[in-house]
């Protein structure tokens, strides 16, 4: 049987849906949504990098507009809703998921063997720094004062102590208690969450499918490719991670999809890399075939305007974004300054579910101004063209600067700004009618950049 064929819009809607992007800040936060959100993501990234504000609460305020950071921190650290570990990169990850992850925390004390010569060098340093948790907990990397000789700069500089306590929290032995001005603190992890201690971990495989179930309702439908490059930790063994889809399609838990997509060329043109175009293997539950199906009958796939993190985990995996939106988006922190396209902390802007554009945002706290020093719209949108990734008409243009607009002024909010300074934008012709937009609502008034 030829496998059922799935128009673009239809996968394109339903990750905005399974994303929490479907109706961007239109609900405030509370700990349920909260829950559900990370749940049907897997994770939230947590990234170090404050030039606006921190990825996570960013990512949080991009699906709930404008809250009370204290109130996030409170669901996480002390009712813990959430705990600290690794799943795309360090995330916050559901407690409910914990069992799971307790798989992934005792298999990376014997399958991690980076850290086998420092344990053999180290056992000490690694028994002093589980004692100093069991009489000092919790303690943090600045309360263990070893400097490393001959250090140099860079993650494998980091001195002895340091290695240990990152040990011991990815074995499961510590977990993150909480942060203080954004520096991990851990303690044992039965003192961090009681429960630990009672929780029997899955069998390897049954946590190979648990873990390819999680990326498949995070995404709605996806690639093999998807599958790999969304939750990247642990990095699991090929084979049986085709072994473990194998299993499912015969089962019928998975089923194949043909998703009929042009060619996979966005707005712009362009194609999808890395081989996952036309000739890709589309999977998805069977559970959320109706769920896909419903999403393909949207007229529109999300309502609402946001702007996204740079470490967004509805762009986790760039080339999908490229294949179901038509935005080619690139992370230019690590690129030099005089090669930056588009700025050093550029947020993709959402529109209706269309990226539309991006714009490079920083956060002057002395001076309670958020300076927006680029904005770059897609030229589809800025021009003549239709949004080809989800098969619609360019949406009007002063509607989506008026979107943009009060977005704007919100996050400005969030963040503690008075004022928004507007530098360069692209195509100059739209610099009128944004600036306007800015001046909207009093509060925030836009000022020359």
């Amino acid at each position: 049987m030829s496998p059922r064929r799935v128009p673009l819009r239809a996968v394109a809607a339903l990750f905005l849906e399974r994303q929490h992007l479907d109706r961007p800040r239109e609900q405030r936060l509370t700990a349920p949504r909260l829950l559900r959100f990370v749940e049907d993501t897997g994770g939230l990234q947590i990234d170090s990098i404050n030039v606006l504000d921190r990825a996570h609460y960013l990512t949080v305020w991009s699906r709930f507009g404008s809250y009370d950071r204290s109130a996030f921190d409170r669901f996480a650290y002390h009712r813990r809703l959430l705990f600290e570990y690794w799943a795309h990169a360090a995330c916050f990850v559901p407690t409910s998921d914990l069992p799971m992850w307790r798989r992934a925390m005792l298999d990376y004390a014997v399958r991690h063997t980076g850290w086998s010569r420092f344990l053999k060098r180290n056992s000490r340093v690694v028994d002093t720094v589980e004692q100093a948790l069991r009489e000092r907990g919790p303690v943090g990397n600045a309360d263990f004062q070893h400097a490393r000789r001959g250090a140099t700069s860079g993650w494998w500089s980091w001195k002895p102590a340091t290695f240990a306590l990152h040990w011991l929290w990815m074995t499961g032995r510590a977990l993150v208690h909480s942060r203080t001005h954004f520096q991990k603190r851990f303690d044992l992890a039965e003192r961090v969450i009681p429960s630990i201690g009672e929780i029997e971990p899955p069998p390897p495989g049954e946590f190979l499918r648990w873990h390819l179930r999680r990326g498949l309702h995070a995404m709605g439908a996806a690639t093999e490719l998807d599958l790999r490059m969304y939750l990247t930790f642990p990095r699991l063994e090929v084979g049986a991670r085709r072994e473990a889809l194998r299993s499912m399609l015969d089962s019928g838990e998975v089923v194949e999809i043909a998703v009929e997509d042009d060619g996979a060329r966005g707005p712009g043109g362009g194609t999808a890399r890395n081989g996952a175009g036309r000739s890709a293997r589309w999977l998805v539950l069977a559970e959320d075939l109706p769920a896909l199906a419903s999403a393909g009958r949207r007229r529109f796939p999300s309502r609402g305007t946001t702007l996204l993190s740079p470490f967004d985990s509805f762009l986790w995996h760039r080339d999908r974004t490229a294949r179901l939106f038509g935005f080619d988006y690139r992370i230019e922190v690590y690129t030099p300054g005089h090669k930056r396209v588009h700025g050093y902390y550029s947020l993709p802007i959402l529109y209706d579910g269309l990226l539309i554009g991006r714009l490079d945002a920083k956060n002057h706290r002395e001076q309670r101004r958020l300076e927006v020093r680029s904005v770059h719209f897609e030229p589809w949108f800025s021009g003549v063209g239709r949004a080809q990734a989800l098969r619609r008409a360019a949406p009007d243009r002063a509607a989506a600067l008026e979107g943009l607009g009060e977005a704007l002024r919100d996050l400005a909010a969030f963040v503690g700004a008075e004022s928004v300074a507007l530098g360069r934008v692209a195509p100059r012709a739209m610099a009128g009618a944004l600036r306007s937009e800015l001046r909207r609502g009093g509060a925030v008034a836009a000022s020359p950049g």
